[in-house]
């Protein structure tokens, strides 16, 4: 394997490029250092390796084996994380909202979770910024949270039929809704084609229309002087005896190599952030590397993510079009008139024939199987479907351990629990009811809800108290001053809507903390 940075010793190594890897590599390789990003998965062409094929595609979610438990075990792989570069921008359906203000104050508002250490505010300059730099395309007013517009680019105007129908229906309910903010282009940008609406995004988007790090961050941090090495493992986080990170250890084709560096950035997710630190344990952090808290791995949290599905006499055809184009944030606040606190965003959702059958075969309470089966398969372009994104709060009892069984590379697989709590379960139970409602209002009826979750956050939090939280604001860890987390996993609350804005803005803005300081973090 031939490496530019073979042998030297680098100002920054991250491992990890996916959303929050991607945004750091381009910034901080513009700003001069020498930057080597390592990624377990394939460095991907979009033309050459993408298909519109539901099957094929799912290698481009983590299908590593990952042991779940709890009494609500998730289901990993395709629909939460990413295993190439460009991680799981590759196939998210770019939905891309900002969190609320309320979001980072759950504990002051309604008593639950606990505050973050920064605020809406610390954020916004990062979310203009990020949005500017990939076109994000928004209706001309969005009515919920801080942010209303305007968005960089126009909203969408070719809506899918779904959507329509789901607007339907909340216009009947009094239920606000607009176009979906989204990092697909409504024009040509950069060398960038406008979307068609092939309606494939979760497959990895063959023309560029769609944003991911693999296409806009990744080749401009190369072009500034990044090297991204795919297909590495990274096994080891090197410390030396001052208790300081020294590097990186990591496995391509079966050989082991290390890369030095100065500063070592994990952008890995959720699962694989906490799974490394817990396996780089030492004499000096016996508990794992930055665990003097003992939050590493704990508090994880996931999105409800339920869907329903309503049978129409008119044909809607899910497969039409971009997935979400239509949304709601009516639910996202606390009410007093609701048994539960936080909330929730409901999305217009398409879906493709095998995304379909796999969803409705395991539908509760009675799956859809057998000869019922067949026949919803006949009647799959007469079905509708809303999705929710579901806030769910932390729970240090939700978290991801190691195993005792190890993987090729020798690594303890991860060991991930998960339950939901009483207030996440009135949730899940309000937005179904609301679903149902609202496909009734456009003339569906309601047949079939599927269980699901959606997007990872946590397990690394974030806080200004050492002994309770993992990483500074900035994603600097409390014990161990040049090593960071940038990635989901530095969440506190999970938020009730899509977080991959929120990760990239972080993201920015632990570049621009690590640039301003320079030389005070000993590069």
């Amino acid at each position: 394997m031939k490496r530019k940075y073979e042998g030297e010793v680098v100002d920054v190594v991250i491992v990890g490029a996916g959303a929050a890897g991607g945004v750091l590599a381009k910034e901080l390789s513009e700003a001069g250092m020498s930057v080597v990003m390592l990624d377990a998965g394939p460095f991907l062409n979009p033309q050459k390796d993408f298909a519109s094929d539901e099957l094929s595609m799912q290698k481009l979610g983590w299908q590593d084996t990952r042991i779940v438990t709890g009494e609500d075990p998730l289901q990993m792989g395709h629909n939460n994380s990413g295993k190439n570069v460009g991680g799981g921008t590759v196939h998210f359906t770019g939905v891309f909202l900002r969190f609320h203000d309320s979001d980072f104050l759950a504990k002051t508002r309604d008593g639950v979770a606990d505050d973050w250490p920064i605020g809406y505010e610390d954020l916004a300059p990062y979310y203009d910024k990020i949005e500017k730099e990939i076109a994000v395309a928004g209706p001309r007013h969005f009515p919920w949270g801080n942010f209303h517009g305007p968005y960089p680019y126009p909203e969408r105007d070719r809506l899918s039929p779904n959507a329509f129908v789901f607007q339907k229906g909340c216009e009947q309910l009094g239920i606000r809704t607009a176009v979906t903010p989204l990092a697909i282009l409504s024009a040509p940008f950069e060398d960038r084609p406008p979307c068609i609406n092939r309606g494939f995004c979760n497959q990895g988007c063959m023309p560029n229309a769609k944003f991911s790090t693999l296409i806009v961050h990744i080749p401009k941090a190369m072009q500034a002087g990044a090297e991204v090495l795919a297909d590495c493992m990274v096994t080891q986080i090197i410390m030396n005896r001052d208790g300081r990170a020294e590097g990186v250890m990591f496995t391509h084709e079966g050989k082991s190599y290390e890369q030095r560096a100065r500063l070592v950035i994990l952008s890995a997710f959720v699962v694989e952030t906490p799974r490394l630190l817990l396996h780089s344990a030492n004499a000096q952090f016996p508990d794992g590397l930055a665990n003097s808290s003992g939050w590493v791995g704990k508090g994880i949290m996931t999105h409800s993510s339920h869907d329903v599905y309503a049978k129409f006499n008119e044909e809607i055809r899910l497969y039409k079009g971009t997935p979400v184009l239509a949304s709601t944030q009516d639910f996202y606040e606390t009410s007093a008139e609701r048994d539960f606190v936080r909330g929730y965003t409901l999305h217009a959702h398409g879906a493709r024939p095998v995304g379909f059958a796999k969803g409705v075969a395991r539908s509760s309470p009675v799956p859809v199987w057998g000869a019922r089966l067949r026949e919803t398969m006949w009647d799959y372009n007469y079905y509708g479907r809303i999705t929710m994104v579901g806030e769910v709060l932390p729970n240090p009892d939700n978290r991801v351990t190691l195993s005792d069984e190890k993987d090729k590379h020798g690594i303890p697989r991860a060991t991930v629990a998960f339950s939901y709590g009483d207030n996440d379960r009135r949730l899940i139970d309000h937005a179904v009811g609301t679903m149902n409602s609202i496909l009734e209002a456009a003339g569906g009826k309601p047949e079939i809800i599927v269980p699901d979750t959606a997007h990872l956050m946590g397990g690394c939090r974030m806080g200004d108290d050492p002994t309770a939280s993992v990483v500074n604001s900035y994603g600097q860890t409390h014990d161990i001053p040049n090593l960071f987390i940038c990635d989901a996993s530095i969440f506190v609350t999970s938020g009730g809507g899509n977080p991959t804005n929120t990760v990239m803005a972080l993201a920015a803005r632990t570049a621009d903390y690590i640039i301003a300081k320079g030389a005070r973090l000993e590069l």
